[in-house]
């Protein structure tokens, strides 16, 4: 029969198969998808670039040194031209002589230190680095939240979807069981067959309630299996339940909306644009490095550099200074628009922080209100599964209506899908309001 199928998958299937399947808690699903899922694995590797980026700027300032090499050949060796009169001061001013110099073949190697001795930016970059790690360690955090934050949702579906397959196989193997006593009735010629097809809607009504629990779960299965980053190959089978569930959704954490993880973010931004003005401001001021350069040539008019013979060196070394002058107002318009970032970043915060408050009210109000709600529409349940139940033993005895089977068992499925809708509800609102207080772990 069809309801043997969720006897397999809630009982069989999850034993014959532990060797390839896994059982999750709540907690072991966090654990898992803080190790395995591909967003955390990426913002772990958004953390190391910046680190490395901080390396970068670090190098900027540091010695820089470079060693350069350099072969020609003159194919046709450069025409000099001068006055004849610079050898003979008689000769015409307008005669001139014309000569090849040089020699063939031309080699150099040159190695240039190269020392930054004072840059305004150069020092701004690095506590801007410094602040783009903290960025990236803080968008880690929100990341693993926002993991957390889906494996719980999708754990807590999951949950209500396993219970509501149970429930809906419960109801379809009583109703299934009667009708095929009722059939018994009716070659007995104690039924009618008005009777038996009212009773045989009544089941085919359960099956339809089952099979799409059976959809429902099966889908949020896979969905929880997307959220934690686990195969969708592989099994997965939750090992909470509602009632650890219910005993969770129903403590409602202290916390603080300082310890959001948005404000943190946001601070650091402000530092970032502090930077920015900062940096825009050192544009005015001078910079200045030094170089150091050694070099070494050779002039052959033939191919015999690696023989014995002279490398004339040169040896030399400077500083140079960039002192900015006049920029025709630019450079102070870009220092005033980093001003006003500055500016609307701060209001963003406050502006920010005072939407969390609303939220946090708004959660708490949320949640209560889903408590109670929640409470209602469990007795609700009980009492629609009850008298649907009542109603299935008095058919038994022959005291019952067919008819009104299939209305008690219309009411309970009802009363089952808002029980549902306000578990739901309970553990969506429990869950935004442990992520605004940071308490996803």
């Amino acid at each position: 029969m069809k309801h043997l199928l969720t006897l397999l998958i809630l009982s069989g299937l999850f034993q014959a198969n532990a060797q390839v399947g896994r059982s999750f808690s709540l907690l072991e699903a966090k654990e898992y998808a803080l190790k395995n899922h591909i967003k955390v694995k990426n913002a772990d590797l958004e953390y190391n670039k910046a680190v490395e980026k901080k390396k970068e700027y670090l190098a900027a300032g540091m010695p820089e040194v470079n060693i350069a090499g350099s072969f020609n050949q003159f194919l046709n060796l450069p025409v000099q031209v001068l006055p004849i009169s610079f050898f003979d001061p008689t000769a015409p001013e307008d005669d001139i002589i014309a000569f090849r110099a040089g020699t063939e073949f031309n080699s150099s190697a040159n190695l240039q230190v190269n020392q930054l001795l004072f840059d305004g930016s150069y020092f701004i970059g690095i506590q801007a680095s410094k602040l783009l790690i903290d960025v990236q360690k803080i968008q880690k955090t929100r990341t693993n939240e926002e993991v957390l934050f889906s494996v719980i949702e999708a754990y807590h579906i999951a949950a209500v979807a396993q219970e509501n397959l149970m429930f809906s196989d419960s109801i379809y193997r009583i109703t299934s069981n009667l009708e095929e006593k009722q059939k018994k009735y009716l070659e007995a010629g104690l039924l009618s067959n008005e009777e038996l097809d009212q009773m045989t809607y009544a089941v085919l009504s359960a099956k339809n309630a089952f099979e799409n629990a059976q959809l429902q779960y099966s889908n949020t299965i896979a969905l929880l299996k997307y959220a934690m980053g686990f195969p969708q190959d592989s099994i997965c089978v939750l090992s909470n339940g509602l009632i650890e569930l219910d005993e969770n959704a129903s403590q409602i954490n202290l916390g603080s909306i300082d310890d959001n993880s948005l404000l943190p973010l946001l601070q650091t931004q402000i530092q970032l644009s502090q930077c920015n003005v900062k940096n825009n401001k050192a544009g005015f001021l001078p910079s200045l490095s030094a170089y150091f350069q050694q070099g070494y040539n050779a002039y052959r008019t033939k191919f015999d550099f690696f023989q014995d013979k002279p490398w004339y060196s040169q040896t030399n070394w400077g500083l140079q200074m960039n002192i900015p002058v006049f920029s025709s107002g630019k450079g102070r318009a870009v220092v005033k628009q980093s001003e006003i970032q500055l500016l609307q970043d701060e209001y963003n915060f406050e502006m920010t922080k005072q939407g969390l408050k609303l939220q946090e009210v708004q959660l708490k109000n949320t949640i209560a209100s889903a408590l109670k709600k929640k409470e209602l529409q469990k007795e609700n349940h009980l009492l629609a599964e009850k008298i649907y139940r009542n109603a299935i033993n008095k058919e038994k005895l022959g005291n019952g209506n067919n008819l009104l089977v299939t209305q008690k068992l219309n009411q309970t499925m009802i009363a089952q899908a808002e029980y549902t809708a306000s578990l739901i509800e309970v553990y969506r609102s429990k869950l935004e309001l442990d992520k605004l207080y940071n308490k996803l772990k």
